[in-house]
């Protein structure tokens, strides 16, 4: 039997995202224990050309969520971008979920051969099919920023493994 598209995109997705929601629950733990700021993780970056943490968390969401839209057809939930805190990067991300979650198999099921064009970078576009998309891009983009927001977490003291990330809460 051959893996269908959706379940190698939506469970996946949710699953990710949900144990970078369980990370950033960490993250608000420590916060709360060590009493710092917690604008010193919401901005930080693992170097100065980096994105900050916040962007990694709407970059991750962003991912997932317009990979589904893409490559169903269906119109993704459009975010401001205007998170702040951990808590609303938390709702951003629970948001996400719950709109994946609406997102029926059979609107990604049979689409492998689908031409999916979308923006890379500034001003440039990429078209490959639906399959290589998902395989090649949209995981791997969520990914990158999944494990970058890790490691500026760990980075900065709060104390996360790799059963964390792979895991989740179920850690």
């Amino acid at each position: 039997m051959s893996i269908s598209l959706s379940s190698a995109s939506l469970p996946v997705f949710t699953k990710f995202l949900g144990n970078l929601r369980h990370i950033l629950t960490k993250a608000q733990a420590d916060v709360a224990a060590r009493g710092y700021d917690e604008q010193a993780l919401v901005q930080y970056r693992l170097a100065p050309d980096m994105l900050p943490f916040k962007t990694q968390i709407c970059i991750a969401c962003d991912a997932a969520k317009l990979c589904a839209a893409r490559i169903s057809g269906l119109e993704a939930p459009k975010y401001e971008n205007t998170e702040n805190t951990l808590a609303e990067l938390i709702a951003r991300i629970d948001n996400t979920v719950a709109w994946l979650q609406t997102v029926p198999a059979g609107a990604i099921d049979g689409q492998e051969a689908k031409e999916i064009t979308f923006p890379v970078g500034k001003a440039g576009t990429r078209t490959m099919s639906a399959e290589d998309y998902l395989k090649t891009w949209a995981l791997p983009n969520m990914f990158f920023h999944i494990t970058t927001a890790y490691a500026i977490l760990r980075h900065n003291g709060v104390v996360l493994g790799k059963s964390d990330f792979l895991a989740g809460a179920l850690a």
